[in-house]
């Protein structure tokens, strides 16, 4: 049984020229960007750099024209979040809407949501942010209680979201709710566009070990919700969310997150590195080139229309594996000194402490592993 057959990878237009445009605005704009910031950087924030893009046609790249997308395709589009991760520029503002939830509303937004939200995010100037995980519901996302009651006025939300990547720099959040009262597991959900400074909204900083802030918690106290807020069909939600998360796990931000100390190893050990050193960074470069095809497979079935969900959680999975095992691989060979101010240095401090991080979010191995066994067959 073949479980992951490979897709050719043939993205239309002048792809040089593309990634050249892409490193073009790079050069302009990277003076300023801190060595740490480059890795694991679609969780880094540049405003002015988010709005380049957007000037440049470089986000909503696939979106139609009418709401401020260019209409080129998902290929080239994957070609240009390649170049951005693996230059390490600052894509966190825009990553969310850009991804997930400017798809998401072009498929189930009604058309003023389509208007109000989509030609802001394709400028790079309107940001957002998913809320799904909660305190005591984990990554299971079925057992979401945060509730929304349909009144007169509107909806009436309360509860909690929690690791809510970039809420405090994002306009809103499309967040996971239970609308219907009694109800359980995947019935009674839905999917508000919440917009992030209504009254009764709290967002509370979750500051990591590095000093970093990226997470957040958002607190709903008798928020209320415009009834038009609702996007798609009330109790749909899980099916939407179910597509919204398979728009995120097989791209290459899911195996270039430490790609930046792969680099600076590189460069550190230069043309002729001793042999222990030179076969892990063999072997390192030949797992990358792994994924990048496995994940380039995915992009081109996605974009044929198709719904390739185990390859997807295969490519986040092995990508996961990878993008973490790189930090403690570069350790164990070189003799780095942490303490030191060098580029080697300060990345593998840095990727040490985030990378164990990485396998939460879009899906933890365990909930991946699941989808691979269920679409094998296996459960």
């Amino acid at each position: 049984m073949q479980i992951f057959p490979i897709r050719p990878f043939n993205p239309p237009g002048d792809i040089p020229a593309l990634r050249q445009q892409v490193r073009d605005l790079v050069a302009q704009h990277e003076s300023h960007w801190q060595l740490e910031s480059r890795a694991n950087c679609w969780f880094s924030f540049d405003e002015a750099f988010s709005k380049a893009l957007g000037k440049a046609g470089l986000l909503a790249m696939n979106w139609p024209k009418e709401y401020g997308g260019h209409e080129r395709t998902m290929l080239e589009r994957y070609v240009v979040l390649e170049e951005l991760l693996a230059l390490g520029a600052p894509a966190g503002l825009h990553w969310i809407a850009d991804r997930q939830t400017g798809p998401l509303l072009i498929r189930y937004g009604t058309e003023a949501q389509k208007q109000k939200y989509l030609p802001g995010m394709a400028r790079g100037e309107i940001y957002a942010c998913i809320g799904l995980s909660e305190p005591n519901a984990g990554s299971d996302l079925a057992s979401v209680r945060t509730s929304a009651r349909k009144t007169p006025e509107g909806w009436r939300v309360n509860g909690q979201k929690v690791w809510t990547s970039g809420a405090h720099r994002s306009h809103a959040a499309l967040t996971l709710v239970r609308t219907e009262e009694g109800s359980e597991r995947h019935a009674g959900l839905s999917q508000l566009m919440i917009d992030l400074d209504t009254p009764g909204i709290t967002i509370r900083p979750i500051v990591d070990m590095t000093g970093s802030h990226h997470f957040n918690e958002i607190f709903f106290e008798d928020a209320l919700i415009p009834l038009d807020a609702l996007v798609g069909t009330e109790g749909n939600g899980w099916k939407q969310v179910v597509a919204e998360l398979a728009l995120e796990r097989s791209g290459p931000e899911r195996y270039l997150s430490s790609h930046a100390l792969l680099v600076a190893l590189i460069d550190a050990v230069g043309p002729e590195p001793a042999p222990d050193i030179a076969q892990l960074i063999g072997r390192l470069t030949a797992e990358l080139w792994t994924l990048r095809q496995m994940s380039m497979s995915t992009a081109a079935k996605l974009d044929a229309g198709e719904d390739p969900v185990v390859e997807a959680a295969i490519v986040k999975d092995l990508g996961n594996a990878y993008e973490q095992a790189l930090p403690r691989l570069v350790q164990a060979a070189v003799d780095a000194d942490l303490a030191d101010r060098t580029d080697l240095s300060r990345l593998l401090v840095w990727l040490l402490v985030q990378s164990p991080s990485y396998s939460l979010r879009g899906g933890t191995p365990e909930v991946l592993r699941g989808i691979i066994a269920k679409g094998l067959g296996l459960r």
